[in-house]
């Protein structure tokens, strides 16, 4: 694993990898520290300058979870019949044209620095994220998720969070985090509709499409045209997603609900877009980009800041992006502020592990019983020093998509810690917790 002390933006959100029991994707999620770079943007004139596509290196982790991995493809190199190495390249090569051509960006921090994409990571990994230095991708449990190289828009929403990070810096926690998941969808968005060719009018607005196994009842992780409708099975639960501040959701879990909220600003950009017309990466489109550029937001940015920075980007399409967030609860110079969510307590004698966030949001939870538990977990109770991790974990920050673990033992305080900050003997008391509640 890297050693950076950064914040990780996982793609599948911690409700969803509850709900699942998914508990193989081991750790890596520290936030990265998020950089501010003023950089000036004016809107709708992207196309003024042209820039070279990025070089990009995809790795194989072995399914393995030491960064980056052996080197397996580059940029110029044929398919290598890997079909996640050859997924990753042709995704990557896609969005790096997309910002290229679309944005004058050129690679996520508009210096042209090589891309690095590490395939295969972990066994069953249920995820995929950028942990400051890489885009990283799981192969899926097979069961509930596919590989996470199948849809490009995947590849597409990791390499936003680095753009992000390369910009505003949103920081990866309530409404900023919101801000910076949805802005990542955004991105994936235009990538989808731009790759087909389609409208903002045509298009599903659907992310994620196609990371479920067959027999889930899902037409994809996110429906940013209707956030809460993407799926509905037994296995996942309904879509929790909300799309308007009236619903808005105040829990200490997923970075403050980053996954789960982010559903609002991604109504509003929906909205927008299919108000102003045409292919949305020329769009509305233009006016976020513009707004995250511009180095007026701060990394604190609330709905009402953001909102506020479209509108000023936004030009003669200022009436038509201040409906948008009108229309999701969204005004300017308001702001919410979250109220604390009830306290967990711990039960006597047991055991609890919680796992939140990932790109799909979910949370999954195990308990057990330290009487019942075989010796491998009271094993692991003996040795591990929580009040030491928690400690420890204070240099860590969250980051995008990456997963968050809460331990709590007996009637002790729950300690909270980013994946980065799990030491080994953490990680395995996580696996064998949440598995055995499964």
């Amino acid at each position: 694993m890297t050693g950076d002390r950064a914040t990780t933006c996982t793609f599948i959100p911690p409700y969803l990898l509850e709900r699942v029991g998914a508990v193989d994707a081991l750790a890596l999620d520290e936030q990265l520290r998020l950089r501010r770079t003023a950089r000036a943007a004016e809107p709708h004139t992207s196309a003024a300058r042209a820039v070279d596509v990025a070089a990009w290196t995809v790795h194989d982790a072995d399914n393995a979870t030491r960064l980056p991995g052996r080197p397996v493809r580059a940029a110029g190199q044929p398919a290598t019949g890997d079909v996640a190495v050859d997924e990753a390249a042709a995704g990557i090569e896609a969005t790096l044209r997309m910002f290229a051509d679309g944005f004058s960006r050129s690679s996520y921090d508009d210096a042209g620095a090589p891309v690095t994409i590490t395939v295969h990571y972990g066994q069953r990994y249920d995820n995929a994220f950028w942990d400051g230095n890489q885009l990283v991708f799981g192969d899926g449990d097979g069961t509930i998720f596919e590989r996470f190289t199948k849809s490009a828009d995947v590849l597409a929403h990791e390499f936003g969070h680095a753009v992000t990070e390369h910009t505003a810096g949103l920081v990866y926690r309530d409404q900023p985090g919101a801000l910076n998941e949805s802005v990542s969808d955004v991105f994936a968005a235009c990538f989808k509709q731009h790759v087909a060719g389609e409208s903002a009018a045509d298009a599903d607005w659907l992310i994620g499409e196609g990371i479920f196994v067959p027999g889930i009842v899902a037409r994809a992780l996110r429906d940013m045209a209707a956030p809460g409708t993407a799926y509905d099975d037994p296995r996942l639960g309904v879509d929790p997603q909300v799309g308007h501040m009236d619903d808005f959701i105040v829990t200490g879990e997923d970075n403050g609900g980053v996954h789960l909220n982010s559903g609002i600003p991604n109504r509003a950009f929906q909205l927008a877009a299919t108000a102003i017309g045409g292919a949305s990466i020329e769009g509305a489109g233009q006016i976020w980009y513009a707004a995250l550029t511009a180095g007026s937001l701060q990394p604190t940015a609330d709905f009402a800041a953001f909102a506020a920075a479209t509108i000023a980007a936004a030009g003669q399409h200022s009436a038509a992006v201040t409906s948008a967030w009108q229309q999701v609860g969204v005004t300017t110079g308001v702001i919410r502020t979250p109220r604390p969510g009830p306290a967990e307590t711990g039960a006597a004698g047991m055991v609890r592990v919680k796992r939140s966030g990932g790109f799909a949001g979910r949370t999954e939870e195990g308990l057990v019983a330290l009487e019942e538990a075989d010796e491998g977990v009271r094993a692991l109770v003996a040795r591990i020093d929580l009040d030491a991790a928690a400690a420890s974990a204070a240099a860590y920050r969250a980051m995008p998509d990456m997963f968050v673990y809460t331990f709590q033992v007996a009637e002790g305080d729950p300690v909270t810690l980013p994946e980065q900050a799990l030491s080994g003997d953490l990680r395995a008391l996580a696996a064998l917790v949440l598995r055995n509640d499964r």
